[in-house]
């Protein structure tokens, strides 16, 4: 038995091979480690112009996604020129559907100032122009004129009515005829002394002019909306030279801009439309903060025109005055609002209302025309949000609208403002199964994200690797603002980076998981005060040692268990159909080893290899497929040219949970081999591996922990020198164990032994030689193979006796075992 050295235990990273003695003298990394084939996707991704082509970067988090996209992005960024402000404006036409204006790179800032000045200064423009003496002068004219008009018709009546003897007098009642005594009314007691014909005849008269009185004030009407028109005219004339004096300078500053010529143009007839209307000139310490319904707004009527100042300015939705390049937005609540855009209402006597100035941006707004970034898990978790996404990204158009709208059952109708057009690259950063499952139940998916980067969880442990790795670790300690680490003790991290990976050869590129572990080691450096002080490789130590004992609650419950004797594991002795099997266990994110016993019988049967833990629904899918392969392997091994005719039964032993994995199939091959052939097995020895239907050993996951777990054990029950593992050939590269496991090895109190084939590792277990055919196909009598190629016979001999009556229907046992030779070949 030749056991693995000490040296192959662990991969060490020696000090000075890294050259520097303390991390601060590195310069951190300019680039993702091990990651270019990732950022030549996302670059690609970034400079096609075509539709679809967004990003979706994908990986395990810790691995630097989020920093490498935001870092190529943004090199990219820096060379394009910033799009234009998003500006939304009050639609004078059509108050629900805001309009939408796009100006150059820090035009709606200056916009927005200078029509905040404008607003400022129109209400006391408009009483000075309203107040000045020609214009006052002017709408006197008017009205005397209007009230001369109006007394000349009525004395013109006055005038033709005497004629007949009548006079129009004008009462507090209205206006009224009476008969006249020469110049003056006449009399009542003279009215009553006139016959009644001459009553008659001043009733009939009055009648007459009566008609003729309606029909002239029945013009009056006409003639004072003439008047209106005549004062609305002056007031018109009046304003026009205030509101081109007034927006003069906005004319001048935004001549380039035909849109801000045309809202202007439509401000100053919204102003005098509301001075003629009737409004009076606000005082300038009115407050109106109330917001109309926009169906007021449409029918006009209500708003002052201090409140209706308000719709002369101009909701600055995005502004890139200040924006340096292409805008790189990341949204860390990606809701639907919050990625399209929303519009705020408030509660009033009319409901909930809004207007064009409570529209506000959205994610999609202030990345247009540059990149947005977004993580794929909170962006689906969002009710909404991924159809909204896909939506604008289809349609090349930002719709701001609520959720019930943008679904369709939506029960009441609020504003609709002009679409804006959408232009960007969207990074969607996600892990592997969101971008499996997306592919998989999405069909616009494929056809929007036709990149992905594809981030590498490791990199090969290489010396040069090694020392970008030190520059990657010192980044990471410089950002977390921690002291400067060792050579010594950025040694340690490199292989505990090594084993955190599975693999000696290899570099686990989880930064989460190693920056905690150098702040963990921070903590245990216990610095005193002073101001040079650095992190050795004992708080490393320390730290790992912590986070054993933090994470030891299930392994020292199971230890507990087996060194009392409820949970059967033994470590001396030997056993028939007993094997100890390695197992692990993950429980809060960090992996346990520990063995567990596998039992095996065998019997006479119809060639069934019965899991207990398939049947019993404890079974995985892999597992049972393990088992399978095993008894494939029996029946093309061992019964060739005979029915395999026994009935076996496989158990973890003391298991009540699900089992799953391939990794016990070997310890389950071994134990049956064992029930045939009545070969006892070392019990000082656990095994792990899977086998294959040739009886070769392969490669396993969590074989440092299964070491380990096994080793616990044999420490809490006494080194005697005999116990050890056996681990597959191929996994010996994985090997990163504890320095306690490499002690003991070294000093020969423990041993790990690699093994190739089953034959090998039965040789290990139960100290007989496996047994190879001779020339002519013999096989060594009372080796392993013989013995339970023999059982095999006699079970068949059993189960099929006509077979054992005709030689030539059934071969004698030493063909059987000749024909094993076949087999092998």
């Amino acid at each position: 038995m030749n056991p693995l050295p000490c040296t192959n235990l662990r991969q060490l990273t020696l000090p000075e091979s890294l050259g520097f003695s303390r991390s601060d003298e590195l310069e951190p990394l300019p680039f993702a480690l091990g990651q270019k084939r990732a950022e030549e996707a996302i670059a690609f991704g970034l400079a096609m112009n075509h539709p679809g082509y967004h990003v979706f970067v994908m990986g395990r988090p810790g691995e630097g996604r989020h920093a490498t996209a935001f870092r190529l992005t943004r090199e990219k960024a820096a060379k394009e020129r910033p799009p234009p402000d998003s500006c939304y404006l009050h639609n004078f036409a059509n108050p629900r559907v805001p309009s939408l204006l796009r100006l150059p790179a820090g035009r709606g800032a200056l916009l927005k100032a200078d029509l905040q000045r404008f607003c400022r200064e129109l209400p006391s423009a408009i009483e000075s122009a309203l107040e000045a003496d020609s214009h006052v002068q002017r709408i006197e004219a008017l009205r005397t004129q209007h009230k001369k008009r109006e007394e000349e018709a009525l004395a013109g009546l006055d005038r033709a009515c005497r004629q007949d003897g009548l006079g129009l007098l004008n009462t507090p009642e209205g206006f009224v005829f009476t008969p006249l005594a020469g110049e003056e009314p006449m009399p009542t007691e003279a009215f009553e002394a006139l016959s009644e014909s001459e009553r008659q005849k001043y009733e009939e008269l009055a009648a007459t002019w009566g008609d003729r009185l309606a029909d002239l004030l029945a013009e009056f009407p006409g003639w004072r909306q003439d008047l209106n028109r005549a004062v609305a005219r002056a007031a018109r004339h009046a304003l026009r030279p205030t509101l081109a004096h007034l927006t003069r300078a906005l004319r001048r500053a935004h001549a380039d801009l035909a849109e801000v010529i045309s809202f202007i143009d439509a401000v100053s007839d919204d102003v005098i439309d509301r001075v003629v209307r009737g409004s009076p000139p606000p005082d300038e310490s009115e407050e109106d903060e109330e917001s109309l319904a926009p169906e007021e707004e449409a029918e006009g009527g209500g708003m002052s025109l201090y409140a209706a100042l308000r719709n002369y300015q101009v909701n600055l939705l995005v502004d890139h005055g200040e924006t340096q390049g292409a805008p790189v937005i990341s949204e860390d609540n990606p809701g639907f609002g919050n990625l399209i855009g929303s519009i705020e209402h408030n509660a009033s006597a009319h409901g909930q209302n809004t207007r064009f100035d409570m529209i506000r941006a959205g994610a999609l707004h202030r990345a247009n025309g540059g990149y947005l970034i977004l993580d794929a898990h909170r962006l689906l978790a969002q009710p909404f949000a991924w159809d909204g996404l896909k939506r604008a990204l289809k349609s090349g158009r930002i719709a701001i609208e609520p959720p019930a709208e943008a679904q369709g059952w939506a029960t009441q109708v609020s504003l609709r403002p002009e679409e804006a057009p959408c232009s960007l690259k969207v990074i969607l950063i996600g892990e592997r199964h969101l971008y499996e499952l997306l592919i998989e139940n999405d069909p616009d998916f494929r056809d929007l994200f036709k990149v992905s980067a594809d981030f590498s969880d490791e990199i090969p442990r290489t010396e040069e690797n090694e020392r970008y790795f030190a520059r990657l670790l010192a980044g990471v300690g410089h950002e977390a603002g921690l002291p400067p680490f060792s050579a010594a003790a950025i040694a340690r991290l490199i292989e505990e980076a090594a084993r955190h990976s599975g693999h000696a050869r290899r570099l686990s590129l989880d930064i989460h998981f190693m920056a905690d572990l150098m702040r963990e080691a921070e903590f245990h450096a216990q610095a005193g005060s002073a101001e040079n002080w650095i992190i050795e490789r004992p708080a490393i130590d320390a730290a790992l040692a912590a986070r054993t004992r933090r994470a030891s609650r299930y392994p020292s419950g199971v230890l507990e268990d087996m060194l009392e004797g409820s949970i059967l594991i033994s470590t001396e002795g030997e056993r028939i159909g007993q094997v100890n099997a390695l197992v692990v266990v993950e429980v809060a994110g960090v992996i346990h080893g520990h063995p567990a016993r596998i039992t095996a019988t065998a019997r006479v049967g119809d060639g069934d290899v019965v899991d207990i833990e398939r049947e019993a629904d404890l079974g995985g899918a892999i597992h049972s497929k393990g088992v399978l392969i095993l008894t494939a392997f029996l029946a093309a091994r061992y019964a060739r040219q005979q029915p395999l005719s026994l009935s076996a039964s496989l158990v973890f032993e003391q298991s009540y949970g699900e089992v799953e994995g391939d990794s016990a199939s070997l310890a389950e091959l071994c134990a049956l081999l064992s029930a045939l052939a009545r070969v006892p097995i070392r019990q000082s020895l656990a095994l792990t591996g899977s086998v294959n239907q040739f009886g070769e050993v392969q490669v396993i996951g969590g074989v440092n922990e299964k070491i380990e777990g096994f080793y616990d054990l044999c420490v809490a029950r006494g080194l005697s020198g005999e116990q050890g593992v056996l681990i597959p050939a191929a996994s010996v590269t994985y090997l990163m164990l504890r320095p306690d496991v490499m002690e003991a090895v070294a000093s020969g109190r423990f041993h790990i032994y690699p093994v190739m084939t089953v034959d090998e590792t039965m040789e290990y277990l139960t100290g007989i030689p496996a047994g190879q055919p001779d020339t002519h196909g013999r096989l060594p009598k009372g080796s392993l193979n013989e013995r339970v190629a023999r059982a095999l016979a006699v079970m068949s001999s059993i189960q099929h006796p006509e077979r054992e009556n005709g030689q030539r229907d059934r071969p004698p046992i030493r063909r059987t075992l000749r024909h094993f030779q076949l087999s092998e070949s």
